[in-house]
């Protein structure tokens, strides 16, 4: 919520817009307290509002149904001219974000086109954002408005600007139905430190996990919800982005791909793999996505790739490969599951290395050449873990004395310019859980993680390490405080501040440069809040952020 100079609105014209359908897919859950596995099926018994809601979802994923309704949009695009007093505005027309408008118009001359959304409820403040375009003034203009407001009237005020700094106005009021899914328009949010020093974006929940529909959540500073994204299922990990298009996982099975204006332009079916929690992008643009091969007797151990051009999915690395003899003496759960490693992040580090977190062995793994014959670099873990194996000696060493990390989640590898070569930095949500089922003879009491619940403990941390790969080392350069939850989770590092998602506390909140709470938001959950990032989707759906803040 960086400070930005008002914009007035003004002008009144009413619209009416007829709401087209659209729609996705559920599972049941079977979990038990410590588990964070959902089954991708279809059992949970819906309400007659939500099996509707299913069909439209469905629907919406459907890359045929959503080719007709761009073709219907361009007949209705050429079939008039469309102005700033005559706007084409059509109702979330792709169905892929309940809280949108799609619009479509011409100016005479260039204009850049920014546009706030006010609600007739008091409380709820302006919602203000600058559209992205492919010139900064430009005379043709498509795009979406997200952040309506449901079961009320919304007044969206567009604001077009010339390049000599002149401004013309134009006013809408769409009066928005209801949300698909049950979730809060308000969260509870409870502001400690100066909001004006929150970063600009959206907060984005991942995975509030839930036996019925499942949704991605688009929230803003003030903890007013701003999207609602549908999935057929399961949930999204994170979003991806690369020149023109969003992407993001909508079930266990299958990615989709969108444009600005929320068509879905490609859904990528995994086949025979099952993703899970992660993915990312290559320096040429492949996909690399942890999962499952359903074809194999354990979990969460491979990375496939997928060639978003082709849709060609491709397995390049099997974690049971590198580390056999470890897999061997692992034990399976009571239902005979072998979720050995329990990969729950990937980067991309370039020259085809990847780092990637194991929950189960609170290791954080470097893999080289994953594109070739994949080797072990090394690993960043607790040492004693892995003695008298033949991985030990890939274990760098701890420099300074620090409680080792335990559980971590979400991951993050960060370049620095000002780093010697062979040194980077890594944080992560720091979990401080010690337990490892497949292990469970390994005393991590003894290494100082004494907490194995995942919702019952004292403390869970934000961590930043310094790795020196020159000197097989690694160093705790910076670590805070944060709520307790021994599984799920996630960090984020923007601008100044930190975004802390503590997922069984059902509780996110971001944190200045010096550790201090500034905001924090809590939702209501059935499990827990899988991950938070926050987006300021800068390049995609906006230009620079926000306008009038």
């Amino acid at each position: 919520m960086r400070k930005r100079n008002k914009i007035l609105a003004c002008a009144l014209a009413a619209a009416i817009f007829i709401a087209t359908g659209v729609g996705a897919k559920v599972l049941a859950t079977s979990e038990t307290e410590d588990s964070t596995k959902q089954t991708d099926t279809e059992t949970t018994k819906l309400t007659k509002t939500q099996e509707e809601s299913l069909k439209k979802i469905k629907a919406a994923y459907d890359v045929k149904n959503q080719e007709k309704t761009a073709e219907e949009l361009e007949e209705k695009k050429s079939s008039q001219e469309y102005t700033l007093s005559n706007m084409l505005i059509e109702y979330n027309p792709f169905g892929t974000n309940t809280q949108s408008l799609y619009v479509y118009f011409n100016t005479d001359e260039p204009v850049s086109v920014a546009y706030t959304v006010h609600a007739e409820d008091s409380k709820i403040q302006d919602f203000n954002r600058t559209v992205y375009q492919e010139e900064a003034y430009q005379k043709e203009h498509e795009f979406q408005v997200i952040g309506l407001i449901p079961d009320m009237e919304n007044k969206v005020t567009f604001f077009l600007t010339k390049e000599d700094g002149s401004t013309d106005t134009k006013e809408i009021v769409f009066e928005m139905g209801s949300l698909m899914g049950t979730e809060d328009v308000q969260l509870d949010t409870d502001v400690e430190g100066d909001a004006s020093q929150l970063e600009d974006g959206l907060y984005v929940v991942l995975g509030n996990d839930s036996t019925a529909l499942d949704f991605m959540y688009f929230y803003d500073n003030n903890g007013t919800l701003r999207g609602e994204v549908p999935l057929l299922g399961y949930r999204s990990h994170r979003l991806i982005f690369d020149k023109d298009f969003m992407y993001y996982s909508i079930s266990e099975t299958k990615m989709a791909q969108l444009s600005r204006t929320g068509q879905v332009t490609n859904v990528f079916d995994l086949g025979d793999y099952e993703v899970h929690h992660d993915y990312v992008f290559d320096d040429n643009g492949n996909m690399l996505i942890l999962a499952s091969d359903k074809k194999q007797d354990s979990t969460e151990d491979v990375v496939i790739k997928l060639d978003v051009n082709s849709g060609e999915v491709t397995k390049v690395l099997d974690l049971g490969a590198l580390f056999g003899e470890y897999k061997a003496e692992c034990q399976r759960s009571e239902e005979g599951e072998l979720d050995w490693m329990h990969i729950n992040t990937i980067q991309w580090m370039g020259n085809g290395s990847v780092l990637l977190s194991s929950r189960e062995t609170s290791s954080i793994i470097r893999v080289d050449d994953i594109y070739g014959t994949p080797t072990v670099g090394y690993m960043i873990a607790e040492k004693s873990f892995w003695a008298g194996t033949q991985y030990e000696s890939l274990v760098f060493a701890k420099d300074g004395e620090f409680t080792i990390h335990g559980g971590q989640h979400s991951v993050s590898y960060v370049e620095d310019d000002s780093l010697p070569e062979g040194q980077y930095y890594l944080y992560m949500f720091n979990n401080n859980i010690g337990i490892s089922e497949t292990k469970p003879d390994f005393d991590w009491a003894a290494v100082g993680l004494a907490q194995n619940s995942a919702k019952e403990g004292t403390s869970s941390y934000y961590y930043k390490y310094l790795v020196d790969e020159n000197a097989g080392t690694f160093k705790l350069v910076d670590s805070f405080e944060v709520p307790y939850s021994g599984y799920v989770s996630s960090a984020q590092d923007i601008g100044d501040n930190t975004v802390i998602d503590s997922g069984f506390q059902g509780m996110f909140g971001e944190y200045d440069k010096d550790h201090r709470l500034i905001a924090s938001y809590k939702m209501d959950m059935e499990k827990f809040i899988y991950r938070v990032y926050k987006y300021d989707f800068d390049g995609f759906y906006f230009e620079d952020g926000i306008i009038g803040q």
